[in-house]
């Protein structure tokens, strides 16, 4: 058996704010993310699949990421729901893409968000191995599956 993994990078804008925080970041602020997915399975044997050799095609896994993920939060602003009261009430242009979660949209929650959108979206034999989300150049969060099991 030899398992490999395989990593998608990928990119997007987004702002957010932390509620109650004690710090700048309380304020609207916005971030360049950069997201790394790291899967992991057995390429693929069977000499009349076109896939022969891949642990999955990268195009496929961008799929499986880009919607839910990458366009869902790109150019978007996150808050937590309890936060919500303060958009205001008239809808305007700058307010049609606003997420209110249940969780604080912090580098941490978010990696673990990401996580849970992608795992049911694999196919069997795929494993969701790390979630690595830099909110900044020299700042990330991490999710691994074996920390987790």
């Amino acid at each position: 058996m030899n398992r490999i993994r395989v990593t998608k990078e990928f990119h997007f804008e987004m702002a957010h704010a932390l509620w109650n925080y004690d710090g700048v970041c309380k304020h609207i602020h916005g971030h360049s993310y950069k997201l790394f997915i790291t899967i992991c399975g057995e390429p693929i044997q069977d000499v009349s699949n076109p896939k022969l050799g891949m642990v999955m095609d990268f195009g496929d896994l961008k799929k499986i990421v880009k919607e839910p993920v990458v366009d869902f939060l790109d150019h978007s602003l996150v808050l937590n729901r309890t936060a919500g009261n303060s958009i205001p009430d008239d809808s305007n242009q700058m307010y049609t893409k606003v997420h209110l979660f249940d969780f604080q949209p912090t580098c941490e929650n978010l990696v673990i968000y990401i996580a849970n959108t992608i795992l049911p979206l694999l196919d069997p034999g795929i494993e969701l191995v790390s979630v690595r989300l830099y909110e900044t150049a020299s700042a990330y969060a991490e999710w691994y599956m074996s920390d987790n099991q």
